[in-house]
């Protein structure tokens, strides 16, 4: 059977995907924390891949330098973005990143202007093969990476490896026309559709609905639901032994509170804390619930984003965008 370009690259994208999330989900998982060098690993078979998709489709200079905005624009995630007062010492490398910038938006214009005559609308409704239509798309993906920044910063996504692990995927994957869609071809056709880094966004967040579910009925089945107030922690909580709280990824939801009488009772909190305390902080609320005679604690998991991306590739490549499915049922 023959392989297309167009396959070719579809795959190796998933398998570079696959690969470089699962590698960041499993030290997210064990760590909590995913090294900017992983990125700047795994950054390089994205670049490669998407130089050659645009190779492919005989992209000019100008989408070239649009693309190398975008990834400049990503880059100040892990790399950092040099100040004026950086500039002033003369570093090298701080230089060279701002030459860099210039560079790539002077072409990002030279691309506006040269394809001025193209309207997005057209490239959406049309199915636009031409290269001001490639040019839109390649600035499509520096919108997503905006998003995903400004999530970031409105702290709507919690963790920077999340963002960079977005940021990562659009710059892997900018578009769905080499994804294998294997199940459905619904993505491949719509007018409109999520770009595949938020597509797996959404798949992940959706796997996110199963988990009060499961931890309700753990709670249920190890006996720590005793009472209706037990319930309002059931769904979004476990209960652990003091002990183990250092030791485990997790918030601590319980408490001393004073009563009127001067007497002290646990008290657990519905929400985690906004800020993680630190570990002498979370010390001394742990010595004050062993002097209480307190061993059993609710405490709320911290769980990672990347591991529920991770899985989420599946659907990605069988199904494409999960709003595809939504929408219908909806009927829309």
């Amino acid at each position: 059977m023959d392989i297309s370009e167009t396959d070719l690259l579809g795959w190796s994208r998933i398998f570079a995907l696959t690969l470089g999330m699962g590698w960041a989900a499993w030290m997210d998982h064990k760590e909590r924390r995913v090294s900017n060098e992983h990125w700047l690993v795994w950054v390089k078979p994205a670049l490669f891949l998407w130089a050659l998709d645009l190779m492919n489709q005989g992209a000019d200079f100008t989408i070239y330098l649009t693309a190398s905005a975008v990834v400049a624009y990503a880059s100040g995630a892990v790399l950092g973005r040099p100040s004026w007062s950086d500039l002033r010492r003369g570093s090298r490398m701080d230089l060279t990143v701002t030459f860099w910038y210039m560079i790539s938006a002077m072409g990002l214009i030279m691309g506006a202007i040269r394809y001025q005559s193209t309207s997005p609308l057209d490239v959406m409704i049309n199915g636009d093969a031409t290269l001001g239509a490639l040019w839109w798309r390649t600035l499509s993906v520096l919108f997503v990476v905006l998003i995903v920044d400004l999530a970031w910063r409105l702290r709507l996504l919690h963790g920077g490896a999340d963002a960079k692990a977005l940021m990562w995927v659009a710059i892997l994957i900018p578009d769905w026309t080499t994804v294998p869609l294997l199940f459905s071809q619904a993505t491949s056709s719509a007018l409109v559709a999520l770009p595949p880094s938020l597509a797996l966004l959404m798949w992940g967040g959706l796997s996110f609905l199963v988990i009060p579910f499961l931890l309700l009925a753990k709670n249920l089945s190890a006996g720590n639901v005793k009472s209706v107030g037990d319930l309002r922690l059931a769904w979004h909580a476990s209960k652990i032994a003091r002990d183990e709280v250092l030791t485990r990824h997790v918030w601590l939801l319980t408490t001393l509170i004073d009563l009127p009488d001067g007497s002290t009772r646990a008290h657990h909190r519905s929400r985690a804390p906004r800020t993680t305390p630190t570990q002498e902080a979370l010390q001394a609320s742990l010595d004050v619930l062993e002097d209480a005679g307190i061993d059993q604690v609710w405490v709320s998991s911290k769980l990672p984003l990347l591991v529920f991306l991770f899985p989420a590739i599946a659907p990605l490549v069988l199904i494409g965008d999960p709003m595809m499915l939504i929408m219908p049922w909806l009927g829309l």
